[in-house]
């Protein structure tokens, strides 16, 4: 006789492991299935390794920024092999944590490969064998992989993908990146700090092209700062290995050729669905991804879907907001997502954050929009801190001053764009948020002094009419 469940996750990445947790607290007999290691990318291959990684190069850059204050330290060293074994601590911890979440909720974990059959069962393969199990509702969690173009000649060069490249047995002399996205510019500032020779090529006008232009500028003056070189609005044409040396030849902006040479090259130009678990059906598709409503129900009954197989925001804490809304449905409580407020992190050195709408995307939108920002460089605890780099803007609606949208651009904003995210969801105005007292000193204070500028102005223009 098959196993029977009420709930069926397959994948244990963030969006999955929180679907079946979620799933087993509503009561629900659940099981969840995982190919490799629970966390998924994020945990083994994306978010945490890497946000790891940077933390050494902060620490790196701090090092070398307390000599100008006075507080020597001699000679720096790095060992590579200690910042892995850490990296691999953080991981295995947290793997740990997971495992002891889905016990502690009588999950019955399959540590095998799942796939959705025709009849809505679900094929598990294990190393033991392989075995069919019955599910009500199944949610497919199975993420992506990094999507790799069709550049002339990467099939006989040796590169590394944001898979493999923390598989690095040693810190590279220099690196040559593909792709100025969110992974691109994370990796560089990694290496930078490791005294890598660093290039990034990006094909679009601007590195991180998804998000605010004023932050994107920002960034590439930072990271230019750093020693890295930006070649940007520039098409890769081929790629070359000559004893080990990777030369990556692009035509630039004004169509002049150019060859870059590189000890390592990196591949970061996004990622690509994960379908394997549901070749055997046909679920309807939007574009390359698995298409799904606002209750993450494909197109075949009882099935849903989340996390990067659905595409969208790609982001980790996406993925687990999608998994409460399938489990909530697969569980009979009706449930809709809401993308309205989704923060997005970029972990650089200094960072992004932002949420919402972007000038152009409300104007877009027919809305009426104003901006302000406030610099760092009018923060007291930046400039203590030595951090002076950085900028909160606001974007309002101009009629009554909701705030829409916010960028942060300067370290720590990735932990001050929760405020943001707050206002947004409550549907705070500016005059709200300037009302609202901060703690001095910090850097939090820069969205309270934005909120100000903008309650004030705005103060005037109703006046005025």
């Amino acid at each position: 006789m098959k196993t029977s469940y009420e709930i069926v996750v397959i994948g244990g990445g963030p969006g999955g492991y929180v679907a079946a947790l979620h799933a087993a607290e509503l009561g629900k007999k659940t099981a969840l299935i995982e190919a490799d290691f629970l966390g998924g990318t994020c945990l083994n291959r994306g978010c945490i390794p890497s946000k790891t990684y940077i933390k050494h190069s902060e620490i790196i850059e701090q090092i070398e920024k307390a000599k100008e204050w006075g507080i020597e330290t001699g000679s720096l060293t790095l060992s590579f092999d200690k910042m892995k074994k850490r990296k691999n601590d953080v991981i295995e911890r947290l793997r740990g944590g997971i495992a002891f979440l889905l016990k502690q909720g009588k999950i019955d974990v399959y540590n095998g490969f799942g796939s959705l059959l025709a009849d809505g069962s679900v094929r598990v393969k294990t190393e033991a064998g392989e075995e069919t199990i019955q599910a009500e509702k199944v949610i497919v969690a199975t993420g992506s992989t990094p999507a790799v173009p069709p550049i002339s000649g990467l099939d006989s060069v040796q590169f590394d993908t944001s898979d493999t490249i923390f598989d690095l047995s040693a810190i590279p002399k220099s690196v040559v990146i593909i792709g100025g996205g969110v992974i691109g510019v994370e990796f560089a500032t990694i290496f930078a700090s490791l005294k890598t020779d660093v290039t990034i090529v990006e094909a679009a006008d601007r590195i991180v092209p998804t998000e605010d232009a004023e932050a994107s500028k920002f960034l590439a003056k930072v990271l230019k700062k750093k020693g890295i070189k930006l070649y940007v609005g520039a098409k890769v044409q081929r790629v070359e290995e000559t004893a080990g040396v990777k030369t990556v030849i692009c035509v630039d902006a004004k169509g002049k050729e150019i060859s870059l040479e590189a000890e390592t090259l990196l591949v970061s130009t996004g990622r690509q669905p994960n379908l394997s678990a549901v070749k055997e059906v046909s679920l309807e598709q939007n574009g390359p991804f698995l298409n799904v409503n606002d209750q993450m129900e494909t197109s075949m009954a009882n099935v849903y879907a989340v996390g990067d197989v659905i595409g969208g925001w790609q982001l980790a804490h996406a993925a687990s907001a999608e998994g409460v809304v399938a489990a909530n449905n697969a569980a009979g409580i009706h449930d809709r997502i809401d993308y309205k407020v989704m923060p997005r992190c970029i972990y650089t050195l200094p960072e992004i954050a932002s949420v919402g709408l972007s000038e152009d995307e409300a104007k877009k939108q027919g809305i009426e929009v104003r901006t302000e920002k406030f610099d760092f460089t009018g923060s007291g605890k930046a400039l203590s801190a030595g951090e002076p780099e950085g900028f909160t803007k606001l974007i309002f609606e101009a009629k009554y001053g909701e705030i829409i949208g916010v960028v942060m651009a300067g370290s720590h904003v990735t932990e001050m764009i929760s405020e943001a995210s707050a206002f947004m969801y409550l549907e705070g105005t500016v005059e709200e948020a300037a009302k609202m007292i901060h703690p001095h000193p910090t850097i939090s204070e820069t969205f309270f002094e934005a909120a100000l500028k903008a309650a004030k102005k705005l103060k005037k223009e109703v006046q005025y009419v």
